[in-house]
């Protein structure tokens, strides 16, 4: 489980196809002691499984393989050497809970359809995937590449995200541009509580 609360910025430095799964090595500022192989990080949104690590050239990796479901799904197969990740490690128990409940779990991706920079911040005009904009409402949350935000507006299967100063400079959001997908995860509230609707209904 995550927040949605980015805790550094990673740099692919390696995409070695192996089959039907991608092996990606990232480069971060974590202390490599502390974590585990087998440990969960969300990875621009989705959660990976690290399963390897190391220290090379003054720069601590860990190694995750996304499976093809994975690459089908979301923006990781569109990684290669040189982008820039969000990245978050699982919740510990007793850890602040600064964002929302987020699973690692992407629905899908979305699509930068519009935005405006003012004031040191940026709205962001977003179109949902169809099979998930349902899911999305005004003053709810959303998780879109690994960060927690507020809906601001919806109209159809477009919503909008406003992003202050400080989320732009320690995010990859203040690199994003029209045109740009990405990850999409709604909120796990609003999905349990339209299954209990329509079981209901």
């Amino acid at each position: 489980m995550f927040t949605g609360i980015v805790t550094d910025v990673g740099e692919v430095l390696s995409v070695e196809a192996r089959g039907a799964l991608n092996r990606v090595r990232i480069a971060c500022a974590y202390d490599m002691a502390g974590v585990d192989l087998g440990a969960s990080i969300a990875c621009g949104g989705p959660c990976l499984t690290v399963v390897d690590k190391g220290v090379a050239d003054g720069r601590n990796w860990f190694e995750v393989d996304a499976g093809a479901e994975t690459l089908a799904l979301t923006n990781v197969g569109r990684w290669r050497p040189g982008a820039r990740i969000n990245l978050e490690r699982s919740l510990r128990i007793g850890d602040e809970l600064g964002g929302h409940i987020v699973t690692g779990h992407v629905d899908g991706m979305a699509e930068i359809v519009d935005l405006r920079a003012f004031d040191g911040m940026a709205r962001f005009e977003i179109r949902a995937p169809a099979s998930v904009s349902r899911f999305i409402a005004q003053k709810g949350s959303v998780c879109l590449d690994g960060t927690s935000l507020t809906v601001n507006g919806v109209e159809g299967d477009l919503f909008s995200v406003l992003l202050i100063p400080h989320t732009l400079q320690v995010t990859t959001w203040g690199e994003r541009r029209i045109g740009d997908l990405l990850n999409i995860e709604v909120d796990l509230m609003a999905r349990y509580a339209a299954r209990l609707s329509q079981t209901q209904g």
